[in-house]
């Protein structure tokens, strides 16, 4: 076996998980929906009569969350980038998002993406990772805000004893590699990536960029779902419905599903329901909110990544 072959396999071994967990919530998914179908059917037939106004907004926030994630993007590097290009890439990046498990179509467009503009490898790296950390941390933030806002809407649940062992094991394996010749590898890895960082927010327009876009990006998909209950006259106050989006959306991120189908579905759902919605009404809620973020862009987003590859933008 050549040392190539060595490198693949666990590559391999890890997109086959994947794809074993990926394929495990969509047969749940598919069983709760042919358990539930009445209810889907009586959500859907809800949606047909909903509100046109309203749907028109969350049309509307939801094309502007490509706008913003260019904006983020281009805040995550000093150079600029061409913006058409960047904001066409976005919208191709939000189709392979939906195609690849964890984000990784995203992250993977976007990468060859900078590359392609001139950044070394290790620098678009860096890029997407500080991206995806920033929307990651407005994320949390956003979340404690409302948690302070809506007090008693989430409930905190013990923390697992198998999280405890995870985190453990992560602290073993960062004890280990210090002692590992990988150790000054990953420093000065780690130290490219921090002079980046700093170079960001050196510049007080980048940073405006990459923070504003982030939140922007966040607030515009809460946006969705608040216009998409509006349109099915679903009586839970806004500000509950982004505290239960934000809360759903980071919890059906553990699960590596494409885009969280399924399992953002699910949790959704569930937390509308829970949260004092008819069951109809949150499911109307919830299919109108994918229809207009994944269903109705998929295949022109998909179009608009051919295009891009084919003029060898990617």
């Amino acid at each position: 076996m050549t040392s190539e072959q060595v490198r693949a396999a666990p590559t391999r071994r890890r997109a086959h998980w994947h794809t074993a967990l990926t394929l495990a919530v969509l047969v749940g998914a598919a069983y709760l929906a042919r358990r539930h179908w009445t209810v889907l059917e009586s959500g859907a037939g809800r949606l047909v009569v909903a509100d046109q106004g309203w749907l028109l907004v969350a049309a509307t926030a939801t094309a502007g969350t490509w706008l913003c994630a260019a904006l983020a993007q281009q805040g995550a590097v000093p150079e600029r980038l061409p913006r058409g290009r960047l904001v066409a890439t976005q919208f191709a990046a939000c189709a392979a998002n939906h195609v690849l498990p964890a984000g990784l179509g995203a992250g993977a467009v976007n990468l060859r993406f900078l590359m392609r503009c001139g950044l070394p490898a290790g620098r678009s790296v860096t890029a997407v990772a500080v991206k995806g950390t920033a929307g990651a941390v407005v994320r949390g933030a956003l979340i404690a805000v409302l948690a302070a806002v809506c007090p008693g809407v989430l409930r905190i649940p013990p923390v697992p004893g198998a999280v405890l062992a995870a985190v453990l094991a992560v602290a073993l394996g960062v004890t280990v590699l210090r002692a590992s010749p990988l150790w000054a590898r990953c420093r000065r890895a780690l130290a490219a990536g921090l002079a980046d960082v700093r170079a960001v927010h050196a510049r007080p327009p980048r940073a405006a960029a990459l923070w504003g876009g982030s939140l922007a990006f966040v607030t515009l998909h809460a946006l969705v779902l608040i216009a998409v209950t509006r349109a099915v006259a679903l009586p839970l106050p806004p500000v509950r419905v982004a505290m239960l989006y934000l809360a759903a959306s980071a919890a059906a991120a553990l699960l590596p599903t494409p885009g969280g189908l399924g399992s953002l579905d699910a949790v959704l759902a569930l937390a509308l329901t829970a949260a004092g919605a008819p069951a109809a009404a949150a499911a109307s809620a919830v299919l109108g909110y994918r229809l207009l973020t994944v269903w109705l862009p998929l295949l022109p987003g998909l179009v608009v990544l051919g295009v891009l590859i084919r003029r060898k933008a990617l």
